[in-house]
């Protein structure tokens, strides 16, 4: 039974060693250690109660097994798909930044 209280996001992304688009669910999606242009995704959530299990997504458990933290370039990702009432926020979101308008005509 799924906790309402955890999050739970499924994250599509371009694998770039192989070039194949990748679908992980993880409980957190947040800023990484290393930089604006990357997304830390950690505590890994992989279907193992099921009767027929995806060879893709066997692959990809085996894979991050030993995986803390996956840090994404945010340019590899394609979607973050929220799957529970927990919203999804960014310490350094810039998208609350607001830019005044310059006068192009004047130099300087």
């Amino acid at each position: 039974m799924k906790d309402k209280n955890q999050p739970l996001f499924l994250i599509h992304y371009k694998d770039p060693m192989d070039d194949k688009i990748v679908s992980l669910n993880a409980r957190s999606v947040k800023d990484s250690s290393l930089g604006l242009s990357f997304v830390s995704i950690s505590d890994f959530v992989f279907e193992t109660n099921r009767l027929v299990i995806k060879p893709s997504q066997e692959q990809l458990q085996k894979k991050l097994e030993k995986t803390k933290s996956l840090h994404i370039s945010i340019y590899s990702i394609i979607s973050i798909e929220e799957l529970s009432e927990n919203k999804l926020t960014f310490n350094n979101d810039r998208s609350k930044l607001l830019v005044l308008p310059t006068d192009s005509t004047t130099t300087h």
